[in-house]
C-alpha cells in the first residue's frame, strides 16, 4: 500500500496535487529546484487551507496535520529517497520530462510507481526511455486540483496491470473519480474540450461575436458552468496552445489546427489568470 509521495514541480498543477496527496494523509513532499516557486506553493497551499477551514470544507486541526506531513525540498535525491509514489508535474516539454524521470530512475526504489501528469504527451514514448517501464503511466489532473474530482489514468502500451490497479486505488484514497484512458494524443478530455476552445477562438477571430458574447452564448444556449474562451484563460492559453499542436502534429488532421490567434496570444504573452491577462483582463 503507497504511504508516501513525491509531486515534482511545484507549479499550477503541482502544488495542487501536493495538498491533495497530504490531505489523503499521505506522507508528501513536493519539490522544485526553486526556492522561490516552493515560497510561492508554500503560501498557495496555505491560502487553500484557510479559504477551505474557513467555508466549513475542513477542520482546522485535520488541515494542520496535512500541513505537517508536507515537506517542502529543493533536492532531488532527497526528495524521491524511499518513495513509494512518484507525480511528476514539471512543464510540458518532452525533453524535460524524459530528463526527470531517468533521474527518479537513477534515485527513487526499484519498486516506485512514476506517474506523468502531462495533459497531452505520449505515456508510451516516455515509458520507453526507461528501464522499469511496467512502473510507468500517466495521472492526468485538472485544473483547480483541489477542486476537480477528476483524474484520467492512461495506460501506456508497457503499464502493467499492478501498477494501474494501484494508481486507480490511490486516486480514491485521494478523493478523486479516475476513468481508465489508453495513451493516445490529448487523452479524452483534452482531446475533446480544447478543440471546443480553438473553435470558439476561431468565432472570436473571425469578428462573429465579441468574447463576452461568445461565453454567454455557451453557458446559456448550452448550459456550461463557464465558457470557452473564460475556460481558455482558466486552464492557460499556453496549455491550449501547446495540447492543439499536439493534435495537429499527432493526427495530421487539419480540423486540429490552432487558430492563429490562440498563437499570437501566446506569442503576446497573454497566458489568462496566471499572467493576468488573456481573452479577459485579470488586473482590472
Amino acid at each position: 500500500m503507497i504511504r508516501s509521495i513525491v509531486v515534482l514541480g511545484a507549479g499550477t498543477m503541482g502544488h495542487g496535487i501536493a495538498y491533495g496527496a497530504a490531505m489523503g494523509g499521505f506522507d508528501t513532499r513536493l519539490y522544485d529546484v526553486s526556492e522561490e516557486v516552493l515560497g510561492r506553493s508554500r503560501s498557495l497551499i496555505d491560502g487553500i487551507g484557510a479559504k477551505a477551514v474557513e467555508l466549513g470544507k475542513v477542520r482546522s486541526n485535520d488541515f494542520e496535520s496535512a500541513r505537517a506531513r508536507l515537506e517542502f525540498v529543493t533536492d532531488l535525491s532527497a526528495a524521491l529517497s524511499g518513495i513509494e509514489m512518484v507525480i511528476e508535474a514539471v512543464p510540458e516539454k518532452m525533453d524535460l520530462k524524459l530528463s526527470v524521470f531517468q533521474e527518479v530512475e537513477r534515485h527513487a526504489p526499484a519498486d516506485a510507481i512514476v506517474a506523468s501528469n502531462t495533459s497531452a504527451l505520449s505515456i508510451t514514448e516516455i515509458s520507453s526511455a526507461l528501464a522499469r517501464p511496467q512502473r510507468v503511466a500517466g495521472m492526468h489532473f485538472f485544473n483547480p486540483v483541489p477542486i476537480m474530482k477528476l483524474v484520467e489514468i492512461v495506460r501506456a502500451l508497457q503499464t502493467s496491470d499492478e501498477t494501474f490497479t494501484e494508481m486507480d486505488t490511490l486516486t480514491r484514497q485521494l478523493g478523486k473519480e479516475p476513468v481508465s484512458v489508453q495513451d493516445s494524443p490529448g487523452f479524452v478530455v483534452n482531446r475533446m474540450l480544447v478543440p471546443m476552445i480553438n473553435e470558439a477562438i476561431f468565432v472570436l477571430h473571425e469578428g462573429l461575436a465579441s468574447a463576452e458574447e461568445i461565453d454567454t452564448a455557451m453557458k446559456l444556449g448550452a448550459n456550461h458552468p463557464i465558457g470557452p474562451l473564460a475556460l481558455a484563460d482558466m486552464i492557460g492559453v499556453d496549455v491550449c496552445l501547446f495540447v492543439m499542436e499536439i493534435l495537429h502534429n499527432d493526427f495530421a488532421d487539419s480540423k486540429f489546427r490552432p487558430c492563429p490567434l490562440l498563437k499570437k496570444m501566446v506569442n503576446a504573452g497573454y497566458l489568462g489568470r496566471k499572467s493576468g491577462r488573456g481573452f479577459f483582463n485579470y488586473n482590472k
